[in-house]
């Protein structure tokens, strides 16, 4: 555990320690970057780091609200006598100071992983293949970057005595920061790849600004079967005196040479090593998993006397889970899984998701909990520790599974149960011991928690669609970059989100400061309401009927004709209310919805100037071609007209009133008239028209239930569409036009994507089920099928099905089970 005391970190990092009144020089033990993910600690300190979107000094007075009680700071402004502050040029700076200096208190050997692709894995199986022989410290999930490598940092200490952390960079220059923080003794370089090319003049450059990292490590283990790589590091190493691990599947004149067999799922390996074999096997074909294995059995055979003690290890390995996932459980549950690992860093910060996800809904709160393995803490502390995070977070239930846990009941102080193992918990499951719950599910893999998973999942149709929660607050952030600080920002979570989800999404969305969500019927913000959302929510499409729920909601309705305006006038003067908060619309030239005419807002601003039951917040209006460039004059067209109806409202009000125009498309090509507020809507799912550098959120995957040969003459699915002319293995995947996907993608008009290749659908698409042309492949029952996701983008599916990225998403049915991937 991390401890210092304030006035120690003051002097690390070279800061002016501004004390408040009655000064305490508390020890600090969690250093908080993310606002989101502090709940309760009365040792934490915050660095108010600024990013190129965000700036955490905008965060300082909420947290000090909550507890915090010590700040670093780069703004004197926001110094008060409310906290303690430590006042520093750069705070990220700072941080990685402070991270320097743990570093160096540390006598034992650092592992540094870099390289494109493979840095996490390899970082996971090695802890699965040392975990006996050395007490590791490593980097939580892929915490790589230039904030996430001092946090990793922070967490050695002397109950450890092997440290490995990747690291990554983005652009040159950055390493140097990271070398310095690491520091690693044994580096692994593990490949390179395309991913910020474009940052890099060419590939040696970007070779060379990755390897900084070495330059003061004393061995490098790296793959020589690329010849740039190769030649690179083989350079590098010369210059800098490191002794070379290199290793080869092709070359036997590298130190360590490997030939492999692939057979029934699994693949053999023999390294040969100063002329003697070493042979083991994994459970898996693919060539980045075989070179992952390389690279471990290279740095085990540095670490470990006798490489024949982990050889059976390399056989377990599995899949690792980068994120969390979040989905919806039986009873009303909440499932939050995690079986990545279950150390005492990630079990934190799941806890702080958690947390999240209940609080809202104030959803009782049960943590299922393996045995913590390979801490390097005594369990005698081990499980107290794990019990005041418990207290912390305030978790109601504790299910505890594993002998470890189990014998260590007397630690916790919550309401616990306890079970011997995965299978005696499955023996006494009861569904009705979960209700109205978020439950945490945190195992090691070999716990099989998935099993756990699996009884408390509402939905097993296996054909899913994944929301990356990481990937949605990117391309928020991306948009907001595309704004002034002070402009206001509404997501549009209608229609169920696009499809994603609409109380996950909005109750993510929460956590990130927005200023409103927009709803199409007052029925969807009655249900965000009731999942806990407090911020503003605007219904666009307000009914008569709806009025009293959108009175007792505090809901706000679009009011865009005065007929409307007439008749929900009445209904808020029944109840007697004030200024009760309204939006109005104008039409400028969609012809939809919308005030259009000047006579008309002139009875509406008549009828507002009378009554003070309710108060204009916004005008707006809506774009009916922001994203076609062919159609720019009359956009221009509708915002001179925007403008001047707005004017008739601003001059008669001695109020202010805010203007939106702005969708997605607008945001991007005319951010000049953001106004006071923007409307975000396709462009957070991913889509973009000027080529942002916006992420895919939503995976549509399956799995295959079948797979046959037909014969040339025979036909595949209805109406005898899928016409044979050779012999071909056909694929049946439980995915239709029931779950959401369009028919016209049918008869090789659409694809999916399978062991690394996209197949044609063949045939008719079916209510329940689609066909795939896998001729060539080596598949099998269960394979997993992408349908759109990072492979086969929302973009490529629209234009198969002639139609639009919005009807591809909102399409997808509410059968379909939706998971929540959060790192």
């Amino acid at each position: 555990m991390l401890k210092f005391s304030t006035t120690e970190i003051s002097q690390i990092i070279n800061g002016k320690l501004i004390k408040k009144s009655g000064f305490q020089n508390q020890i600090i033990t969690q250093i908080i970057t993310d606002s989101r993910t502090f709940f309760k600690n009365n040792n934490s300190l915050f660095f108010a780091l600024i990013g190129p979107r965000n700036n955490g000094h905008s965060y300082v007075e909420e947290l000090s609200t909550k507890g915090i009680s010590v700040f670093v700071v780069s703004d004197a402004a926001l110094v008060n006598t409310k906290a303690n502050f430590i006042l520093v040029e750069d705070t990220t700076k700072a941080l990685q100071k402070l991270a320097a200096f743990n570093r160096d208190r540390q006598n034992y050997p650092v592992v540094g992983i870099t390289g494109s692709n493979g840095k996490t894995i390899i970082k996971e199986w090695l802890n699965d293949l040392l975990s006996d022989n050395y007490k590791i410290v490593r980097s939580p999930k892929s915490y790589n970057s230039q904030i996430g490598v001092p946090l990793s940092i922070l967490l050695m200490n002397s109950s450890y005595n092997l440290g490995i952390f990747e690291a990554g960079i983005s652009q040159p220059g950055e390493m140097e920061n990271l070398a310095t923080i690491i520091s690693p003794k044994i580096g692994i370089f593990t490949n390179i790849g395309d991913a910020h090319q474009e940052n890099f003049s060419s590939v040696p450059q970007k070779i060379s600004e990755k390897l900084c990292l070495f330059k003061k490590s004393k061995q490098l283990i790296f793959n020589t079967d690329s010849e740039i790589t190769r030649n690179e590091i083989e350079k590098f190493c010369t210059q800098n005196s490191i002794e070379k691990i290199s290793w080869s599947l092709k070359n036997k004149n590298a130190r360590i040479h490997f030939s492999t067999n692939k057979l029934n799922g699994f693949t053999e390996i023999v390294a040969e090593i100063n002329d003697q074999n070493h042979q083991f096997k994994i459970p898996f074909t693919d060539d980045s998993s075989i070179e992952n294995a390389c690279h471990c059995f290279a740095l085990a055979w540095i670490l470990v006397d006798d490489p024949t003690q982990i050889i059976s290890k390399f056989e377990k390995l599995e899949s690792i889970a980068m994120r969390l996932e979040i989905k919806q459980g039986i009873n009303n549950c909440l499932l939050v899984n995690d079986y990545y690992n279950t150390d005492l860093n990630s079990l934190a910060i799941a806890l702080s998701v958690l947390h999240q996800q209940a609080a809202k809904e104030h959803l009782y709160k049960q943590v299922i909990l393996s045995d913590i393995q390979q801490s390097g803490i005594p369990q005698t502390e081990l499980y107290k520790q794990i019990n005041e995070l418990l207290i912390e977070w305030q978790i109601d239930e504790l299910i505890g599974i594993g002998s470890s846990i189990s014998n260590r009941s007397e630690d916790f102080t919550v309401k616990k149960r306890f079970f011997k193992s995965t299978k005696d918990f499955r023996k006494q499951f009861n569904r009705s011991n979960f209700k109205s719950s978020s439950i945490l599910i945190k195992g090691a893999r070999q716990f099989t928690f998935e099993k756990i998973s699996a009884l408390l999942q509402q939905k097993a149709h296996q054909t899913q669609l994944e929301i990356n929660l990481n990937a949605l607050v990117n391309n928020l952030n991306i948009f907001r970059s595309l704004l002034n600080p002070e402009t206001k920002i509404m997501v549009m979570v209608k229609a169920f989100s696009y499809g994603s989800g609409d109380v996950e999404i909005a109750k993510f969305l929460q956590y990130q400061n927005l200023d409103y969500l927009a709803v199409a019927v007052a029925d969807e913000g009655v249900q965000l309401r009731n999942a806990g959302i407090t911020i503003p929510i605007i219904v666009m499409n307000p009914e008569q009927d709806s009025f009293q729920n959108i009175i007792d909601y505090q809901l706000e309705p679009n009011i865009y004709s005065l007929e409307l305006l007439e008749s929900f006038q009445k209904t808020v003067l029944q109840y007697g209310l004030q200024e009760f908060p309204i939006h109005l619309k104008i039409d400028t030239g969609m012809n939809r919805l919308g005030i259009k005419s000047e006579e008309e807002i002139k009875k509406v601003i008549t009828l507002l100037s009378i009554y003070t039951s309710m108060k204009i917040k916004t005008v707006f209006t809506h774009l009916a071609a922001s994203d076609e460039p062919a159609f720019d004059g009359f956009t221009q067209d509708q915002f001179v007209k925007f403008e001047k109806l707005y004017h008739l409202f601003s001059d008669a009000f001695n109020y202010k009133i805010d203007r939106h125009v702005l969708n997605s498309a607008g945001i991007e090509r005319f951010p000049e008239k953001q106004f006071e507020m923007v409307r975000l809507g396709i462009g957070l799912y991913g889509v973009s028209n000027t080529g942002l550098p916006l992420e895919n959120i939503g995976t549509l995957k399956s799995t295959i239930s079948q797979v046959k040969v037909v014969k040339p003459g025979e036909t595949v699915g209805y109406s005898r569409k899928g016409e044979i002319s050779s012999e071909s293995k056909i694929a049946i995947v439980p995915l239709g036009y029931a779950d959401g996907l369009d028919r016209k993608l049918g008869n090789k008009n659409g694809c999916a994507f399978i062991h690394n290749k996209k197949v044609p659908i063949i045939g008719n698409i079916c209510m329940d089920m689609l066909m795939l042309d896998v001729s060539g492949l080596k598949v099998k029952p269960g394979d997993k099928v992408e349908l759109f996701g990072p492979n086969i983008s929302i973009l490529e599916v629209a234009k198969n099905a002639s139609t639009i990225p919005y009807e591809v998403l909102t399409g997808i049915s509410q059968r379909v089970k939706r998971i929540y991937l959060q790192e």
